[in-house]
């Protein structure tokens, strides 16, 4: 599914700096894969780099076989579209949107008709339980129900991989539980694949398996198995062999 083969980043400067050193891994077809590590480690390059935004200076990255760099223009941007969910930490909702504009977005821009856009958006906001803010405007919900509608918007074309960065980071405790609950609801009824980078134990640990990258290395690599307290456990554990600052981490709150 996807395939991270011996990847490297370098950004060039006065004093090149690697963010990202050979690193190598795979998502198996829906799999619900976790990155962790300190601020500074690589996580969000490697994120970028996977969204087709940074170009890996070495190695390739391929999604369902496809390597999008190989791409180009009108070909990029179908790929991008229906490869390719997000899900970012403060929402990324257009303001001048309405919540249903914003959930349909990826299908207007791929000229999907409006009849399916509408029974795509009634299905998904039912099982997403928003349906009564479809017509309300980013100022009118609360995070949670924005981060919802964050989430319908990413899976409303069926896309192969959705990419979490963050979901969970400015949500209260109660708001964070339900948007990774909802995240493995889909998960595992849609068998979409999806990589979370995350700071949160607690949320790393509703996944299958967690990398943890350092210095833009991979350092180690825990699964879940059947107790997910257990891998909870594990997840803390390592953090703590991990190192970094204090603040990189958050606490745990749910």
């Amino acid at each position: 599914m996807l395939y991270v083969n011996n990847v490297s980043k370098v950004y060039e400067g006065k004093i090149p700096f690697r963010a990202i050193s050979n690193l190598t891994f795979t998502a198996e077809a829906g799999e619900f894969v976790g990155v962790m590590g300190p601020s500074g480690s690589g996580k969000t390059t490697l994120l970028q780099m996977i969204a087709t935004i940074d170009p890996p200076t070495t190695g390739e990255i391929t999604l369902d076989g496809k390597n999008a760099y190989e791409l180009k223009g009108d070909e990029l941007a179908t790929y991008r579209r229906r490869m390719l969910g997000y899900v970012f930490q403060n929402f990324n909702l257009l303001p001048t949107l309405t919540m249903e504009e914003n959930i349909v977005l990826p299908m207007t821009l791929d000229n999907r008709q409006v009849k399916e856009m509408k029974e795509r958006v009634a299905t998904i906001a039912k099982q997403l339980g928003i349906e009564s803010i479809l017509k309300k405007r980013t100022y009118e919900v609360s995070g949670g129900q924005a981060q919802r509608a964050a989430i319908a918007r990413a899976i409303i074309h069926e896309p192969k991989l959705i990419l979490a960065d963050e979901p969970t980071g400015n949500l209260d405790s109660k708001a964070a539980k339900d948007v990774m609950e909802l995240l493995t609801e889909i998960n595992e009824r849609e068998k979409t694949t999806m990589l979370l980078v995350t700071h949160d134990a607690q949320a790393a640990s509703y996944c299958d398996r967690v990398l943890f990258i350092r210095d833009g290395k991979l350092y180690s690599e825990i699964h879940k198995g059947d107790n997910r307290t257990l891998f909870f456990q594990k997840i803390i554990d390592t953090l703590s062999l991990l190192g970094g600052k204090d603040d990189d981490l958050t606490p745990v709150h749910y």
